[in-house]
């Protein structure tokens, strides 16, 4: 039925072949240039909040990881919607105020990657994934023009999946909204963004032995004993409450709300007869910004009991309990108020500008036994300059916090990009520089069991600096990074900070696509890292994804693409997991070995809008034992995934 209703559409989505940065080889989206289209055509593009440059909605169907909207590098603790992890190293370069928590950021909602949209008619999208164990997934999308200045979206995504072990459940809600308007006279304009994340998490400590994974006894691996939480009784429905033992529960809302009014100079356009269009460039801008946001990070053990010589081995926790559960919870709030003017220099480009600002932000935290509050203020200022022909890009950014508990922290970035022609592609450099306060988690964390502090860290300092070069034509993109740490904070155990010194990583991504014959296509990702100089971090020195897809189209609007895929990555120490903390802790003691490369096998096709998924994942397990993504978290058996991705336009 949904084959025969997508056949039906109207609305056609014109596509063309792109590279996108990082993605590895060509890919689809819809055309959104401008030109003389029939009234069923849709024309769609969306921006990000402070950023001009315009993006489309990606169309392919040879990826699947698009679809899950997680990148091929990154695993789980062994269950979607677990914490998540990835194998190229990636730190969070942002200076200001900082909770701490971040294993479960893959997922989340978040005003960086909220869109602005801008549709000549309703557009809505909706997704399903079915998979094994009951696995759920869905998607939803909408967004409208209410005449030339108002739009709005809507974004709806669950995640719900029991998984294979005892105690790994997930049960995730996403909601975001945004708004942008525009005055009539098109100097007062509004962006509003709003998103509420709800994670809930199950904890297992993983396996208490890798020797069940070979144990015929053991096959549904369900039974296989776990360190945290007991015999698993969870219940899991899709929309109601998901029972626990043990769990990781985050909640965030944060609502954002900007405003400016421009100066410029405005023209009426005579289009025909009937119809003028009024034509406005602004030349300076006041803004105002303000936001709140609310996040409460708890970790619970409802029967910490169950786990008594887990807890006192590595949290030290007394081997005595009265019954009572664990809980460890962390609250804060935030508002922020930014005011900020900018200048647009050439007349028609708001590609090009000057902006200047100051930020005051109100922090408070609340703890089961103490409340504490912050203050910030902050000042910033960045200059772009995109060229009339497209050819040049500058940016440069900067952020310095003067006053309040981040006084010291700065950000730096500068960024230069030449389009050099369509056979060289455009590359670019870029620099960056990060000085910042650990997460507060590392400097103040406290349970019902314990009261941890950790006041005597220092500042961290890092600093990136990259080329990268895009070829559309040829179909790769590289990437070559270098980072300088210095201070970076860590778990040298399951809950004792330290920092390290100085230390430095090399890394080059590189992915590529090989027109193998006609319809026969080879896509391939690799990342090289190597640290250098006295760290406790390791990395995988190579990972790689391998994609070997048969492309054809059939009957006109039918896109076929089948094939096989294999990631392998080379030995290393992989992180462990603080469950209590929410956080990665590196190791020296087990090396990860994959017992073969993960396969997997999968036919996707598209119908003009409508999109469908069957994927197999795992088939290494029919012949090899389960890998490991961290020390005692196993990868599950065979996975069966089916996916339907449904476009419309009302």
């Amino acid at each position: 039925m949904l084959i025969c209703s997508a056949l039906s559409l109207k609305a056609q989505i014109n596509t063309g072949r792109f590279s996108g940065m990082g993605r590895g080889g060509a890919t689809n989206k819809p055309d959104t240039s401008q030109h003389s289209m029939p009234p069923d055509t849709l024309t769609l593009r969306y921006y990000f909040l402070g950023d001009p440059t315009p993006h489309t909605i990606d169309s392919s169907a040879n990826d699947f990881s698009k679809y899950l909207q997680m990148p091929a590098s990154y695993h789980t603790l062994g269950n979607n919607g677990n914490a998540a992890q990835n194998l190229i190293f990636t730190p969070r370069m942002k200076d200001g105020f900082d909770p701490g928590f971040h294993s479960y950021d893959i997922y989340q909602f978040n005003h960086d990657n909220a869109r602005l949209y801008h549709t000549t008619r309703p557009y809505t999208e909706l997704q399903y994934l079915v998979g094994s164990k009951q696995e759920q997934i869905i998607d939803a999308l909408h967004t409208q023009d209410r005449g030339e200045r108002i739009n709005f979206s809507f974004e709806y995504r669950k995640i719900n999946s029991p998984g294979y072990y005892q105690n790994q459940s997930t049960n995730h809600n996403m909601i975001r909204a945004t708004v942008r308007t525009l005055s009539q006279n098109k100097r007062y304009h509004t962006e509003v963004s709003w998103y509420s994340n709800k994670i809930n998490s199950g904890e297992n400590g993983g396996i208490k032995s890798d020797t069940f994974l070979t144990n015929s006894r053991f096959k549904d691996r369900l039974t296989i004993p776990v360190n945290v939480g007991g015999p698993s009784s969870q219940q899991n429905t899709l929309f109601g409450s998901s029972t626990m033992n043990v769990k990781s529960a985050y909640k965030e809302n944060s609502i954002l709300f900007s405003h400016g009014y421009d100066w410029g100079k405005g023209d009426t356009i005579h289009i025909n007869d009937s119809t003028d269009y009024y034509k406005f460039d602004p030349l300076f801008r006041i803004q105002h910004t303000f936001s709140y946001s609310s996040s409460q990070f708890e970790y619970v053990d409802n029967q910490p009991d169950s786990a008594v010589a887990y807890y006192s081995e590595h949290y030290d926790f007394a081997p005595v309990y009265t019954g009572t559960k664990l809980d460890a919870m962390h609250k804060w709030s935030t508002l922020s108020n930014d005011l900020s003017v900018m200048q647009f220099p050439l007349r028609g480009s708001q590609s090009q500008f000057i902006k200047l600002g100051a930020t005051f932000e109100t922090i408070k935290g609340s703890f089961p036994d103490i409340e504490m509050k912050f203050t910030n203020l902050m000042l910033h200022g960045e200059y772009r300059n995109l060229t009339r022909n497209q050819k040049w890009d500058f940016q440069a950014k900067g952020d310095f916090y003067t006053a309040g508990v981040n006084t010291g922290d700065y950000s730096i970035t500068g960024s230069l990009s030449r389009y050099l022609s369509r056979t060289l592609g455009n590359v670019q450099l870029l620099f960056r520089n990060v000085n910042t306060e650990p997460g507060y988690a590392y400097r103040f964390f406290q349970s019902t069991r314990q009261t941890w502090y950790n006041y005597g860290l220092t500042k961290q300092n890092y600093s990136q600096l990259s080329f990268i070069a895009d070829n559309p034509k040829l179909m790769y993109n590289l990437q070559v990074n270098y980072y300088i740490f210095n201070n970076y904070t860590y778990l040298k155990d399951f809950y004792h900070p330290a920092q390290a010194p100085l230390f430095n990583l090399l890394q080059v991504t590189f992915n590529k696509q090989i027109v193998i014959a006609k319809r026969f296509n080879w896509y391939m990702d690799y990342a090289f890292q190597q640290f250098q100089g006295n760290t406790p971090f390791h990395v995988p020195a190579a990972w790689t994804r391998q994609r070997l897809t048969f492309e054809k189209t059939l009957y006109l609007n039918l896109n076929l693409v089948t094939g096989i895929e294999a990631k392998y990555f080379s030995p290393y120490y992989a992180d462990t997991y603080s469950n209590l903390y929410g956080l990665f802790v590196p190791q020296e003691t087990t090396k990860i070995n994959l017992n073969s490369p993960e396969v997997a096998a999968f036919v996707n096709f598209r119908i003009r809008s409508f999109w469908a998924y069957i994927r197999g994942e795992n088939l290494n397990t029919f012949f090899a034992k389960n890998n490991y993504t961290a020390p005692m978290y196993a990868d599950p058996n065979f996975v069966l995934r089916i996916g339907l991705r449904w476009a419309f336009v009302n």
